[in-house]
């Protein structure tokens, strides 16, 4: 049982809320009038109430109204009032899903709102089981202010966001999930609150950090007990009651705290019967999280930043890191897993990034080509199937599906979207002024926005436009995409899947402008071999002579063709 939220009993609902701040707190319950809550010792606040599943409630202090933080839905948005709900109320029709091993993982990632909610990402599950992927992973699903959202904006961690459906609406996803043989992970964002409805400061103000600065305002103080139960317990939350399979950590180096990510990831592994898979997002490249028992896998931006570089040619912005020797830096990613291991950012002014990690399989690393960070940071969103030759992209699609890192796609990835996903919010009044400006002045220098003129074209992130135009939709080769999308899905389940589980980078060395051959051992010994021309020009290479396992681009025996790639498992 949480210290954080409501529990129901036989005769009611207790009530409890960390308030140290305070002296009094009134308990509000609509129709029932209100009750004044017992202050428990170390700032915490109790009461019980003769009520069910369906109440409205919420805290009162002194004359200001606010809604559970750890509300478990919604009415009435994130300023509105808190529900109580039976988390035992839903019946599960697939209780014999056992979950997919970790190797076995090809995740698309997707932004429930946009396909029409918990119900309309249901509905979309037969394809993706047809295509080949095996796990979907849910942007953060948590309440936030306003009706559209990336979700990084949230609010009240534990309440699913009204606009998407209700708790069981959720539940009832990752059922038709599982019984069409699909995982589902959902991203969790534990290193800050949205702007709009987030009341903690008013009353815990030690739930943060101000002196430690984030991007977002001062620090999750993770190191005091009620803060890392609120979190822990919110991820016991997403695996227990809606069986979650996997959870996506936000931006942990803002979090800036190993020892809660350790006990963190030590507790759920222990606390849940049952196989669940933990993923991290960390600039720092800290590759300690990624040692046996802790954290499954890492996205790894370095597989991105280096593939996008030989794509476009951008070398602007973080893409500087990669723009200098593209190919080498390519073949120590497939070798190693991290790029920056301990080396100098030149983004960041010559500040070490990373630690090494060639030590580790290759699975411990989670690769794509786009998500929703990489295309919606983009001023104007656009996706690689705009910015890329579709040739070159079909090869680096190649190698994306059928190396041994763990692959994530965005949604539209398989049908060649050409739609943008540009960043959305649904703000008001001064705050949406703010984040309209501050989202402008963020690409000043960037290339085609010196101008004050050119920054006005980015799309005003609270016009409901901004979220419209955002929906992907298949592109004009959709047929085409979907096509080399199942094939390579299907051939790495049949072929890759079983040999991969510890696959470990044996070589890889750049042998032209664009151009890297890379080697992995795997799990049976056998030699998975793959060569990718990214570049302009035919590429001189010494490769196996039998037939390859998958080949795409022009065929030729005297050397790599520009834009290609083929791939032998001997």
């Amino acid at each position: 049982m949480s210290d954080w939220g409501p529990t129901l009993a036989a005769d009611g609902t207790r009530f409890r809320l960390w308030a140290p701040d305070r002296d009094a707190v009134t308990l509000e319950i609509d129709g029932q009038g209100s009750q004044a809550m017992t202050a428990a010792g170390d700032g915490w606040f109790e009461a019980s109430a003769p009520v069910a599943a369906g109440a409205r409630y919420r805290f009162r202090i002194g004359d200001m109204a606010v809604p559970d933080p750890a509300s478990r839905a919604q009415d009435g948005g994130v300023n509105g009032w808190s529900l109580v709900v039976d988390p035992d109320a839903y019946r599960w029709r697939h209780d014999d899903w056992a979950g997919r091993p970790w190797e076995a993982m090809v995740i698309e990632e997707v932004h429930a709102g946009l396909l029409g909610g918990f119900d309309g990402v249901a509905k979309r599950l037969p394809m993706l089981a047809e295509l080949g992927v095996t796990a979907i992973e849910l942007m953060p699903v948590n309440a936030f202010g306003g009706t559209r959202n990336w979700g990084y904006d949230g609010v009240l961690p534990y309440a699913p966001a009204e606009g998407y459906g209700t708790p069981d609406q959720l539940r009832a996803l990752v059922d038709d999930a599982h019984g069409l043989g699909i995982s589902v992970f959902l991203d969790v964002v534990y290193n800050h609150f949205g702007p709009d409805g987030n009341y903690l400061g008013e009353y815990a103000s030690g739930f943060f950090h101000p002196e430690v600065k984030t991007p977002w305002g001062g620090a999750v103080a993770v190191d005091k007990a009620p803060v890392r139960r609120f979190f822990i317990d919110n991820a016991l939350m997403w695996l227990r009651e809606f069986r979650i399979d996997g959870l996506r950590f936000d931006a942990v180096h803002a979090i800036n705290d190993n020892g809660f990510l350790d006990a963190m990831a030590a507790e759920l592994r222990a606390s849940v019967d049952r196989p669940v898979h933990l993923v991290l997002e960390n600039e720092s490249n800290d590759a300690d999280r990624l040692a046996p028992g802790g954290y499954d896998a890492q996205w790894n931006d370095d597989f991105h930043n280096v593939l996008h570089v030989l794509l476009t040619g951008e070398d602007h912005a973080y893409y500087r890191d990669f723009a200098e020797r593209p190919a080498e830096r390519l073949a120590r990613c497939l070798r190693d897993g991290f790029i920056y291991q301990g080396e100098g950012s030149p983004n960041h002014d010559g500040a070490p990034r990373g630690k090494p990690s060639g030590h580790l399989p290759a699975t411990r690393f989670v690769s794509f080509l786009q998500n929703h960070d990489q295309i919606g940071n983009r001023a104007l969103g656009e996706r690689l199937t705009v910015l890329a030759d579709p040739a070159k992209l079909a090869a680096a699609t190649v190698l994306w599906a059928l190396s041994p890192q763990i692959p994530l796609l965005f949604m539209g990835d398989a049908t060649g979207s050409e739609t943008p996903y540009l960043f959305f919010t649904d703000f008001h009044d001064e705050l949406a002024d703010a984040v309209r400006e501050g989202r402008r002045r963020e690409f000043k220098g960037h290339p085609g926005f010196d101008s004050e003129a050119d920054r006005e074209s980015i799309p005003d992130p609270n016009a409901r436009s901004t979220f419209d135009a955002s929906r992907p939709e298949d592109g004009p080769d959709a047929a085409a995409w979907r096509d080399l999308y199942r094939r390579l899905l299907h051939l790495r389940a049949e072929r890759i899947v079983p040999v991969l589980a510890g696959a470990q980078g044996e070589s890889a060395e750049a042998i032209g402008e664009g151009a890297v051959v890379a080697r992995w051992r795997m799990k049976d010994d056998s030699l998975l071999t793959i060569a990718i021309n990214l570049g302009d020009e035919m590429v001189p290479a010494d490769l196996p002579t039998d037939t390859p396992l998958f080949a795409a681009g022009p065929a030729d025996t005297t050397g790599l063709p520009p834009a290609s790639c083929r791939v032998w498992l001997a």
